[in-house]
């Protein structure tokens, strides 16, 4: 509870009276981070051949990249067929497990351990879920001129390289808004400090 400061009392950084909260053992983090992984993917795999599925992949995933192909080369006259993009010359199958979900789940279970208020937490989740479904937007639009051009590119690619680099540039991604979120903290922290 914030109150104006008092002779005899003492004050923390933000201001407050009360000790901030201290961040999980380092053995806590890590069983929760992988519970809330396992859970997460377990609950998707249950998903799979349900509607919940069919929207996640043919309208949320497969829909806006064939939009985006035939945005791009609208030669292709790429068509979002269920969980396919179809196109005369080569399309792609988008599976439950391509539509980025993994690798939300990952980014989900690490803001649940991070040491961020709620607030930051959740905002750290919306973003970093528009920010898997841009950058799995642009993997399967890799995959999808890959496979029209060399099957072999198109496998290294969709085994190795794209999901490395998602995962690779959201734990960037990651890190970033964790420094970002501890500055903002402090800084507001100080600011507090400075008007009492």
């Amino acid at each position: 509870m914030k109150t104006k400061p008092r002779a005899g009392v003492d004050y923390y950084p933000d201001g407050f009276q009360t000790p901030p909260p201290r961040p999980w053992p380092l053995w806590i983090q890590i069983g929760v981070f992988a519970l809330t992984f396992t859970v997460l993917q377990s609950l998707w795999a249950l998903a799979s051949g349900t509607a919940l599925e069919r929207i996640a992949v043919d309208q949320a995933t497969v829909a806006p990249a064939a939009w985006l192909v035939n945005q791009l080369t609208p030669e292709m006259q790429a068509l979002a067929v269920r969980s396919s993009i179809r196109a005369p010359g080569g399309g792609i199958n988008i599976l439950n497990g391509c539509e980025g979900f993994e690798v939300l789940f990952l980014l989900t279970s690490a803001l649940l351990v991070a040491p961020l208020s709620w607030r930051r937490k959740a905002v750290g989740f919306f973003a970093g879920v528009l920010l898997v479904w841009l950058l799995n937007q642009g993997r399967i639009l890799v995959l999808f001129y890959a496979n029209r051009v060399d099957k072999e590119l198109f496998a290294l690619l969709h085994g190795t390289v794209a999901p490395l680099v998602i995962i690779v540039l959201v734990t960037i991604a990651f890190v970033f808004f964790l420094s970002k979120s501890n500055n903002t903290q402090q800084s507001e922290s100080e600011s507090l400090v400075g008007k009492a």
